[in-house]
């Protein structure tokens, strides 16, 4: 059976049909879909590591507070059951892909209204609870979401529709980081100091809203085209076919390469996860305003991030993802050198600009090249469990170890921290070269290549 609809032999695409991918039906899909996939992240992570900092929460607390972002480390161990188990009437209704993406959607906007409602300094319990429930929809929503992409187009135009994500995605932190701060400072009332739980309940109830942008899409999305599966006899085979298979399809298509590929994806973003969760707390620290952090952070990167996408998704069809790969580790590791350069400047608005612009073109470039890469190695017949066990192992080791980060930063300050983020992707450029290696040629030319399951 054929991994994904894969064109084997076909050369690279001409500039301008690799340019018109991006208007496609299924392209312009994943971009609003991308930005309900995008909105919860920061909601638990980014910006609650501000709204909490606000509140007067220690950074080693908010820092362990982090591994809420774990939920997304873990959901290959629930994908089999989305990939396979309906859910009525919701399946019934939309469709298998659909109907668990309509049903994660309704649950992180449950728990984002939860969140609006409680206050941290009232206890961290309930909130944190709230976005545990956020976390674990969000990530049901990217294993359904991945799994809809992969189905919606042929392998040649996975890098555009990744880019398309990337940029929807990107959009929806726009709106989740600077659209949530300015917001909370409009909400806030005059004259008073301090922490304003009031305002971030107006900015969190906003978010949650904001949800409709991901419920509408699905409504109106066609099902992708269901691939047949085997029909189990039993509940032994049944399980098997929708726990083990998945798995051993993906050892039994690399073999001894598994390892090296699975190493390269634990890896290749722990430079930016973890210097990302002490990111917002640095610039509470430095002294910078939601306004300056909205607009600088929020607006100008963000913006980097969305030309950085689109030029990954552009140049891993034209010269080959790996390529795009190396490009993107390096400048990802490098970027993170600038932030301790910022540490030693205090509040400087222009080095903040200068600083976050960087660092957002480079995780643009990366993450477009990283998801069309992952992509590539599915099946189509396993495409949300083996795209889930991808995308959790790319979060698993860096979210667990960015759960020390504020303990780190208490202990030895943020330059040390930013620097030692930087040294952590030394390795990952060793193994996007033995990964090139090994590479098919296909796929180092010109883009992600389906492989064939046996």
């Amino acid at each position: 059976m054929s991994a994904s609809p894969a064109e084997p032999d076909s050369p690279a695409l001409p500039w301008r049909d690799a340019l018109k991918v991006y208007l496609e039906p299924a392209t312009l899909r994943m971009l609003a879909l991308g930005f309900s996939a995008g909105l919860p992240l920061l909601l638990v992570l980014g910006t609650l590591s501000f709204r909490l900092r606000e509140a007067g929460i220690d950074r080693t607390t908010i820092g362990y507070l982090s591994w809420v972002g774990l939920a997304y480390g873990f959901k290959w161990v629930w994908a089999p059951l989305v990939d396979r188990l309906p859910v009525p009437p919701f399946t019934t209704l939309l469709g298998r892909r659909r109907g668990w993406l309509l049903l994660a959607q309704l649950t992180v906007i449950a728990g984002l209204a939860g969140m609006a409602f409680n206050d941290p300094r009232a206890g961290l319990a309930p909130l944190i609870w709230c976005a545990l429930l956020v976390a674990f929809g969000s990530a049901t929503q990217d294993i359904a979401l991945d799994a809809f992409r992969i189905e919606s187009a042929a392998t040649r135009k996975q890098a555009a529709l990744a880019a398309a994500y990337q940029t929807g995605y990107r959009l929806a932190m726009i709106w989740a980081g600077a659209g949530v701060l300015w917001i909370a400072a409009w909400a806030e009332i005059a004259g008073s100091a301090g922490y304003q739980n009031g305002a971030w309940k107006a900015a969190y109830l906003a978010m949650a809203a904001s949800m409709a942008v991901g419920v509408v899409t699905v409504l109106l999305s066609p099902e992708p085209a269901r691939v047949a599966l085997p029909k189990a006899k039993n509940m032994g085979q049944w399980l098997e076919g929708a726990l083990i298979e998945p798995f051993a399809d993906f050892f039994r298509r690399y073999r001894w390469q598994a390892a090296l590929i699975l190493a390269l994806i634990a890896v290749y973003r722990i430079s930016d996860v973890v210097m990302g969760i002490m990111a917002n707390p640095f610039y509470v620290d430095m002294g910078f305003t939601k306004d300056e952090v909205a607009t600088v952070s929020k607006i100008y990167g963000v913006a980097m991030t969305l030309a950085g996408a689109f030029v990954g998704g552009v140049l891993s069809m034209r010269l080959g993802v790996m390529r795009v790969l190396m490009l993107g580790a390096v400048l990802s590791a490098a970027s993170n050198l600038l932030f301790a350069g910022l540490a030693s400047r205090g509040h400087d608005l222009t080095a903040l600009v200068l600083v976050v612009s960087a660092d957002n073109l480079a995780g643009g470039i990366a993450s477009a090249a990283f998801i069309a890469y992952l992509s590539s190695l599915t099946n189509v017949s396993y495409s949300a469990t083996q795209y889930a066990l991808f995308s959790s192992l790319m979060l698993l080791l860096p979210k667990f170890i960015a759960g020390y980060s504020g303990a780190f930063v208490d202990a030895y300050g943020y330059h040390a921290f930013f620097v030692g983020t930087a040294a952590l992707g030394v390795p990952v450029l060793l193994l996007v070269v033995l990964a090139a290696k090994k590479a098919p040629a296909q796929q180092q030319r010109a883009g992600p290549v389906a492989e064939t399951a046996p």
